[in-house]
């Protein structure tokens, strides 16, 4: 049918069918792949009883542990309490036995200066808020421990560290903070540190939703600095927090299995959550470690 208005034809032609399915997009959305797999909790390859046999330290040692875990969820992990076990008096072949006992888990931590060897390497065990923490001291000393918390306080105590020092970083060449979002996000970032008070709610600035380059997050990164501390966590995709040398204040990135980002933010909090066993966790651990000890028992 042919529609005609003063003997002109119509300009815009009529579709007669339009059913379900007529319309077909011309490419395939591409969707941006997203974490697909979660870290849960695996129950540690226990040695036979046999091979505990004899080994009363690492007994002794792991119901220790269990205590430190009981007196940690009474008082609450929230107000950032820790309880350290030194491992210096334990034996080879006992240290052996732990390290199997405790695994490890999906989060771990190191404080270095950029170029230099890590003076503390930290590694969650399977038990979530039980901590094997090895520092490096400054006379050339080893301190190897279990730190049993919501995190390792040696972590809170870098970050604070770094930000006492405070920074002062040159702007590099070909990055300005001219016809950009970036002033405005410091700002914000500003303000709320100084309004930033013990226990209160993030303040969390997710990057990844702003209008904002490459080149402002440079140039943020340059005006926020970066700390010793890093964090690498394996809980859902992979996650790495470091800390800024001003107070209060990490960056938090999240990356998919193909190591693209997903998620880019700045957090204004005393440490991010997502770094933290939470007091649940720390229920679970506690239940977990009593079954444990239980079969240790048995030997």
């Amino acid at each position: 049918m042919n529609f005609t208005h003063g003997n002109k034809p119509f300009p815009i032609p009529v579709i007669a069918e339009l059913g379900m399915g007529a319309h077909q997009e011309d490419e395939a959305l591409d969707y941006l792949s997203m974490p697909k797999d979660m870290a849960t909790y695996r129950a540690p390859l226990l040695p036979e009883p046999e091979e505990i046999a004899g080994h009363e330290s690492v007994k002794t040692l792991l119901k220790t542990v269990l205590t430190a875990l009981q007196q940690v969820t009474e008082q609450g992990a929230a107000f950032g309490r820790t309880l350290s076990i030194n491992l210096s008096t334990l034996s080879a072949p006992d240290l052996t036995l732990i390290n199997q006992i405790l695994g490890e888990g999906e989060v771990s931590a190191q404080v270095r200066l950029e170029g230099q060897a890590p003076t503390v390497r930290i590694q969650e065990s399977v038990f979530a808020g039980v901590w094997r923490v090895i520092e490096m001291r400054d006379d050339g000393a080893l301190r190897d421990c279990i730190e049993v918390g919501a995190v390792p306080a040696i972590l809170r105590d870098c970050a604070q560290e770094d930000s006492s020092a405070g920074v002062n970083v040159p702007l590099a060449s070909g990055i300005s903070p001219m016809n950009s979002n970036a002033p405005s996000v410091l700002f914000e970032l500003e303000d709320q540190r100084r309004r930033w008070q013990s226990g209160q709610l993030p303040h969390v600035v997710n990057l990844s939703l702003l209008p904002i380059t490459m080149d402002d997050i440079g140039y943020m990164d340059l005006r926020l600095g970066t700390g010793r501390v890093l964090i690498l966590s394996r809980g859902y995709g992979n996650c790495r927090i470091t800390n800024c040398c001003v107070p209060h204040t990490w960056r938090v990135v999240y990356y998919n299995s193909q190591d693209t980002v997903i998620l880019n933010a700045v957090e204004v909090t005393d440490m991010p959550d997502v770094a933290c066993a939470a007091p649940e966790d720390l229920l679970d651990s506690l239940e977990r470690l009593q079954e444990v000890i239980e079969w240790v028992d048995q030997s």
